[in-house]
């Protein structure tokens, strides 16, 4: 089930500095995840197990006479009603402000409706500027949280009350126990041809206009012994590219299609090649642990020889590097070639992520490969992993026992995932190695 927190508020109360404060980043997240809009932000938040998306929008502004003012506020308008919980945030070194009480007023109408919202009183750096919170209350929202996004003051309790909300969201995903694969890609990649032509009809709207796919639609599959759910979204452009309200709110319903499916079905114009932005795609689908399956579609319209599709094939998994190990197929939508083989690869991923090995295979297949080939010595300290036991996630997890876990390198770990990779069948699935003191 997505979970997605959009922070909202006036310009300079530090949205973006909480924003960084809760998703411990840096710098900006759209670094990480372009393709979104040029001022909104996408990060994931994990707190006590549990984890959600957050999104950093632009202030809220209203008769400013900015050029960019009604893009802002209707941006906002789309956030707040995707979000499953709203952060409003206030700066209580200012005080109350009637661009505050402006935001309060469209808060109130989606209060009761949908969203929850949360009050974040911003910039309390010190005790004294927590006593300055009580005139927000005015607003008429409920129980108001003093933060410092700057020294992290007061974010726990505020992520405890985040955390607590979002478990009684109800979960509104009809059939949900059904395999979830989402079909993903850049605009005009031919994700709603794809759809159709699997369907045997015009289901889906399909125009040469890139950006066509508005939503993300779900169509439920039940052909040629499958019954799973198809998920039409709309393509991820390049940020500079996104520049219509209705482009932002396609995004973000993007973003929660790749976050509530099990496998996202990567579609690749051949014609345009393997570009950045479908390697940001397959980050996303990464970074929330779901398996990838690579499309590379127009395939008709390449002129190849014999080496092409291995030249394109090899670009595409250098690109990828160190997570390489993905099915990659070459179709023609519009000849209909090869499509009941995409199927086959996307179950097939499907299977390799719900997969368990236990404990005993593991360890009998792992322990001796490490005993000839143990972790480098650093500082003088040498490593020993003792126990391997896969752990009780929804993706691949492996929890690896030593004396010395801080000390395992990169490059080890990724030897070991290798070494999972090539006895166990875990091919288009991110997989996760955590090491434990034992």
């Amino acid at each position: 089930m997505s979970r997605i927190v959009a922070i909202v508020g006036r310009p300079n109360v530090g949205k973006s500095t909480l924003f960084n404060r809760l998703t411990g980043s840096r710098e900006a997240i759209e670094e990480h995840t372009p393709g979104v809009t040029r001022d909104r932000h996408y990060g994931r938040v994990e707190w006590n197990g549990e984890h959600f998306t957050i999104i950093d929008t632009g202030g809220y502004i209203q008769n400013s006479g900015d050029i960019f003012e009604s893009e802002i506020r209707k941006q906002v308008s789309f956030a707040i009603t995707e979000a499953d919980l709203i952060l409003f945030v206030v700066d209580v070194t200012e005080g109350l402000t009637p661009f505050d009480e402006s935001v309060a007023d469209m808060l109130r109408k989606v209060k009761d409706k949908r969203s929850k919202v949360i009050m974040v009183a911003n910039k309390a750096d010190n005790f004294g500027m927590e006593h300055h919170t009580g005139e927000f209350y005015a607003l008429g929202l409920g129980e108001i949280y003093s933060v410092s996004s700057l020294s992290g003051a007061g974010t726990g309790d505020l992520l405890d009350s985040i955390i607590k909300s979002l478990k009684n969201k109800e979960d509104d995903e009809p059939l949900n126990n059904l395999p979830q694969f989402a079909v993903v890609g850049r605009p005009n990649a031919g994700k709603s041809s794809f759809i159709n032509a699997l369907l045997e009809s015009e289901r889906h709207i399909v125009t040469p206009l890139a950006g066509t796919t508005r939503d993300a639609i779900d169509t439920r599959f039940t052909r040629f012994g499958y019954d799973l759910m198809l998920i039409d979204t709309a393509g991820l452009r390049k940020k500079s590219k996104v520049d219509e309200d209705i482009e932002f709110y396609s995004v973000l319903r993007t973003v929660k299609a790749i976050e509530r499916c099990d496998i996202c079905i990567l579609l690749i114009d051949a014609t345009q090649g393997f570009e950045a932005q479908d390697m940001n795609i397959i980050d996303l689908a990464i970074t929330n642990h779901k398996g990838v399956i690579c499309i590379v579609n127009k395939w008709d319209l390449v002129e190849k020889d014999n080496a092409t599709s291995r030249e394109f094939e090899k670009i595409i998994r250098n690109k990828m590097e160190p997570f390489n190990d993905v099915p990659i197929i070459f179709t023609s939508v519009m000849e209909k070639q090869r499509l009941l083989k995409v199927l086959e690869s996307a179950m097939e991923v499907y299977q390799n992520r719900k997969q368990k090995i236990t404990t005993s295979k593991l360890n009998d297949t792992l322990l001796p490969l490490i005993a000839n080939n143990p972790p480098p010595a650093l500082r003088g300290r040498f490593v020993k992993i003792k126990y391997i036991t896969q752990l009780p996630l929804p993706y691949p997890a492996f929890a690896m026992f030593c004396n010395h876990p801080k000390f395992i390198r990169d490059d080890y770990k990724r030897y070991l995932e290798n070494q999972i990779r090539e006895h166990y069948n875990f091919m288009g699935v991110p997989m996760e190695i955590f090491f434990r003191e034992k």
